[in-house]
């Protein structure tokens, strides 16, 4: 395998990847909380471990991802590490009744969490395949639902864990019920995030005030399970009816789903770091007493145009916000949006912009119309990547720099602008650079079910022009017109380009 080193959170420094079993690598991605559609910022995070993912695949590794579908148990004061104010399904439930009202949600009883859950799910993988997740990919063709696991069914396996965490001495039950975990019986609780127990004294716990009346020990202890009767999702459990707490899923999900103690990466973005990872990190160890993954990678924050997003600011962008138009004016072709939110290293922040989704554009336009110039040019569309070809190991070694995907993209697109005279060989490299970007596939239209491929589109414009059926040509045109495209000739035919302004 190739040398390939990573930045790990965990040890604050660039390590060479290994993997605890040759060639295979098992990887767990922190996903979405399922109480409103998923913002462009989530699939920044989202994306980076898919480019992760893919690279991966490239240069040989099996890879066996899962990524989390949270429907319960996160709450609105998420920066607690017990948590505190309203669980976030709560709110879901509250939003898709104000939805249904409006005549926009169908769905039969909005107040009903699960069902909340599920219609928000939905929608996270219809975006998710807009922009080629391909854990999603997997989950919408059955290839195996496990890998998108909900923690609603995992209830008893954490209540399991739970257990443990308790006769290791590793968690203790509260004066009022609540069941913590003791952050001082593991010494290393802090080395994620740099944080000491002496500084989350001051206030990390969120029931500081009253930890002599509730007996909790420690002000940074977190919530394993809460009873709770009048929760709005709650299960039977050896401490009294109530629910988990958010952390104590993914520990029991990534062992239920990768049948490891200890897997290969775990990723999320950087506000996963504490408490979440933190967390995490020692229920783990608590109950196996070992390291719950060997490398931790975090996406950094993503802007828009240059501000925090933020609803009250107006900048606050879903993924269906921007693919259909509510942020240019006009449809986004999904492979832009995806170009747009992998080109910036995983470990800068990212300015999101109308100028850099334009620029994105034209660097799609540009790796698109060179396929269609190789095919054209008698290139097998279908030739397998080659990875001893010169610009793909090139595009391959930049990668494996802790992703370094400006300089990926620096040698693919000098290579674009360069003389091609192998087709079939240029097909290999773009072929096998695409494994990775995931953006030359045509386009869907986020507005309907249905796929458009927007090259069988142009070249049925073609055919009717040579047939003189002018009628369907402009048919054709106008329906590409519908979807954002501006329609034109080129020396190789009629070419489609997504409109962005």
């Amino acid at each position: 395998m190739i040398d390939i080193k990573f930045y790990n959170t965990l040890n604050h420094q660039l390590e060479t990847f290994k993997t605890v079993e040759a060639n295979t690598v098992y990887m767990y991605n922190c996903g979405p909380t399922v109480y409103d559609y998923a913002h462009i910022g989530n699939f920044r995070s989202f994306l980076f471990a898919d480019v992760l993912r893919r690279f991966l695949e490239l240069v040989g590794y099996s890879v066996n991802q899962v990524m989390n579908l949270t429907d319960v148990g996160h709450m609105t004061e998420d920066q607690l590490a017990d948590g505190g104010g309203e669980d976030k399904m709560e709110l879901a439930a509250k939003r898709l009744k104000a939805s249904k009202k409006d005549g926009k949600a169908k769905i039969e009883n909005p107040e009903d969490p699960f069902q909340a859950a599920q219609y928000f799910i939905d929608a996270f993988i219809e975006d998710s395949n807009l922009v080629k997740l391909k854990v999603a990919e997997d989950y919408s063709t059955d290839i195996d639902l496990t890998q998108m696991p909900k923690a609603t069914d995992h209830v008893l396996g954490m209540q399991k864990m739970i257990q443990q965490l308790i006769d290791n001495n590793h968690a203790y039950i509260a004066d009022d019920g609540v069941v913590y975990y003791s952050v001082e019986s593991f010494e290393d609780y802090g080395k994620l995030s740099g944080n000491s127990l002496d500084n989350l004294k001051g206030g990390a716990g969120g029931r500081i005030n009253d930890l002599d009346q509730a007996g909790k020990r420690h002000p940074a202890d977190f919530l394993l399970w809460k009873p709770d009767d009048k929760h709005i999702m709650k299960w039977d459990s050896p401490w009294g009816v109530g629910y988990p707490g958010w952390h104590i899923e993914c520990s029991v999900m990534a062992k239920a789903k990768l049948h490891r103690e200890t897997i290969d990466i775990h990723t999320g973005g950087e506000d996963n770091i504490f408490p979440h990872h933190e967390c995490e990190i020692a229920q783990s160890y608590g109950t196996h007493g070992k390291p719950f993954a060997n490398f931790w990678m975090h996406a950094r924050f993503l802007q828009v145009e240059g501000e925090k997003m933020s609803k009250s600011k107006g900048n606050f962008f879903t993924v269906r916000d921007v693919l259909d138009g509510r942020v240019t004016g006009n449809n986004v072709d999904p492979a832009v949006l995806r170009f747009e939110l992998i080109k910036a290293h995983y470990r800068s922040n990212m300015n999101f912009t109308v100028r850099g989704l334009e620029d994105s554009a034209k660097s799609v336009k540009k790796l698109r119309d060179l396929k269609a110039k190789l095919v054209a040019a008698g290139g097998n569309v279908n030739i397998k990547p080659d990875i001893s070809l010169p610009t793909l190991n090139d595009f391959i070694t930049a990668l494996a720099d802790d992703l370094n995907i400006a300089g990926a993209l620096g040698i693919l697109f000098s290579w674009v602008n360069s003389e091609h005279a192998n087709p079939d060989e240029s097909l290999s490299v773009l072929n096998g650079i695409d494994q990775v970007l995931a953006v030359l596939e045509p386009a869907t239209s986020s507005n309907d079910s249905e796929e458009y491929d927007i090259d069988a589109m142009c070249q049925a414009i073609d055919q009717a022009r040579a047939d003189k059926d002018y009628a369907k040509a402009d048919q054709l045109r106008d329906e590409l017109n519908k979807l954002g495209y501006v329609v034109s000739n080129s020396e190789h035919g009629t070419i489609a380009e997504m409109k962005l302004a």
